[in-house]
């Protein structure tokens, strides 16, 4: 997702927490040139949300969107495809493999971006190799765009409403994943100073944006 710092592979896994409580830790940092890091252990410990991230049904159902297939932000330079993610077999949130470190993720127990409800998105900051899919994320800003382009054409267009930056063990989980009456978007990838001890960043970066397409 200069003086050349250490990159570590993002602990993306982190972010994304049961919505019920307890955060590991997705962050991102504002480096200015990646450096060199061991990969990072908490890559993969990222807990599924276990409650609601939808806002209760409309009396008017919406109609269904199709599923997201690609991402776009300008600003940063992010052009990526779109893989799925569910739940692995240690009921852990699924995240990008290191090996495809330049593609983001949907997580497909949250909204199809466009659905009400906020649909979520990650990928990683940084790898051994360099920057990642979301290294540049903290970088947008209030009003910046972001597309999603559907499995049947469409393209969902959003706008930032704004950029968190949150202590892994402070992560704010209804904030970020409980329900909203509208179509939202939450991007989220690691940040913050990286722990050699954990070999964890020690932050997370959410992106908050809502539909207006």
């Amino acid at each position: 997702m200069p003086t050349r710092r250490p990159a570590a592979a993002l602990a993306l896994a982190a972010g994304l927490v049961v919505i019920a409580g307890g955060v590991a830790g997705l962050l991102l940092t504002r480096h200015p040139a990646p450096v060199m890091r061991p990969v990072a252990a908490g890559v993969a410990a990222l807990p599924a949300p276990t409650g609601p991230i939808v806002a209760p049904p409309q009396s008017a159902a919406p109609k269904p969107v199709a599923a997201p297939v690609s991402l776009t932000i300008p600003l940063i330079g992010v052009k990526t495809n779109l893989m799925t993610l569910g739940l692995g077999a240690d009921g852990e949130l699924q995240v990008p493999p290191l090996s495809m470190a330049s593609v983001a993720g949907w997580y497909t127990g949250s909204p199809r971006p466009g659905s009400i409800g906020s649909a979520i998105i990650v990928g990683h900051i940084d790898t051994t190799k360099g920057p990642a899919v979301f290294y540049r994320l903290n970088k947008l800003t209030r009003g910046d765009e972001i597309y999603v382009k559907r499995a049947d054409g469409t393209l969902a267009e959003f706008r930032v409403t704004s950029v968190q930056s949150y202590p892994k063990d402070d992560f704010p989980t209804q904030e970020v994943y409980g329900p909203v009456p509208d179509a939202e978007l939450r991007l989220i990838t690691c940040g913050g100073a990286y722990d050699f001890a954990t070999h964890h960043y020690v932050r997370n970066t959410v992106v908050y944006a809502i539909e207006v397409s």
